[in-house]
């Protein structure tokens, strides 16, 4: 193991660790699993950029249904297209170590997929459509009537929409949410 030479010099390094929830050991690995979906391009190339559909090949993203969501929220260039640094932020985020806030504000860009700030009727429908699958058996009605019941339980200000601090309020009240909320390397 002490054979492998680190593409990353130490002060890059720690600047890794001071913006990730990551140890230095941990950043290494996840640049061997960002070089694992595309060898060919990645290779001693630390600046490499892979396209959304190489990001979607890692095992946890691609059975994902929000993996293309998840790809756009932490690509730098908003085209899912990742850089290392955007792997490893994405990574971060989703590692045991973040904290729930960082992730709900995550989350909530993933769910926000007309970027306006809130999660409107059109974007819960979306949540939802994704959750169920594509051979989902659930009815229009049986939405409507779920998100009409998401909207009564969580939408504090009758505005017809969830705002951050409404969803946050939701994601303090899951006990699930951290594990649910989660990519291994």
């Amino acid at each position: 193991m002490g054979q492998t030479k680190s593409q990353f010099s130490e002060e890059e390094l720690q600047d890794y660790e001071d913006l990730t929830f990551f140890t230095k050991k941990e950043i290494l690995f996840a640049h061997k699993k960002f070089k694992q979906l595309a060898p060919e391009k990645v290779g001693h190339n630390k600046n490499a950029k892979l396209s959304m559909n190489k990001i979607l090949q890692y095992p946890e993203l691609r059975v994902n249904p929000f993996g293309d969501r998840i790809c756009k929220v932490f690509s730098s260039s908003n085209d899912g297209d990742c850089t290392f640094e955007d792997f490893l932020d994405m990574m971060s985020v989703f590692s045991d170590a973040c904290p729930k806030a960082v992730k709900a504000e995550h989350a909530f860009r993933i769910f926000d997929f007309d970027g306006d700030d809130m999660l409107g009727i059109n974007d819960l429908k979306q949540v939802i459509e994704r959750l169920v699958g594509p051979d989902n058996c659930v009815s229009d009605n049986d939405i409507k009537q779920l998100i009409q019941n998401i909207l009564a339980e969580a939408d504090l200000d009758d505005d017809g929409a969830l705002s951050f601090p409404e969803f946050e309020h939701i994601i303090d009240k899951s006990s699930d949410f951290n594990n649910s909320f989660r990519i291994r390397l």
